[in-house]
């Protein structure tokens, strides 16, 4: 059966008829299959044969650094009173600290 052939409505009505309910994103998810947005791995050979961790091709060109430093409490916790995304605004106030100082 090709997918881009599909009747979206049909599809979507029999599933929710037979799950007694409506389904949530049923037919956003069948609309983004059917335009081959989603599903590029279909197959169980395929599924397998896929590697755990970070799909392919997501690393960045320049990745980031890990290490261990150790901060004022004050500066801690001034940053993540601020939220998620704490360690990646130090990050960018180090960035700024060199952009206007010589590192030493």
């Amino acid at each position: 059966m090709d997918i881009k052939n599909i009747d979206i409505e049909k599809i979507t009505r029999a599933a929710e008829l037979d799950a007694g309910h409506a389904i949530p994103g049923l037919r956003e998810g069948l609309m983004e299959a059917k335009r081959g947005e989603d599903a590029a791995v279909h197959t169980p050979a395929q599924i397998m044969a896929r590697r755990a961790g970070r799909p392919t091709g997501s690393r960045k060109a320049a990745p980031k650094v890990s290490t261990t430093i150790r901060l004022s409490p004050d500066v801690v916790s001034a940053f993540r009173a601020a939220g998620d995304g704490w360690q990646t605004r130090i990050d960018a106030a180090l960035k700024d600290w060199l952009r206007t100082h010589s590192p030493v």
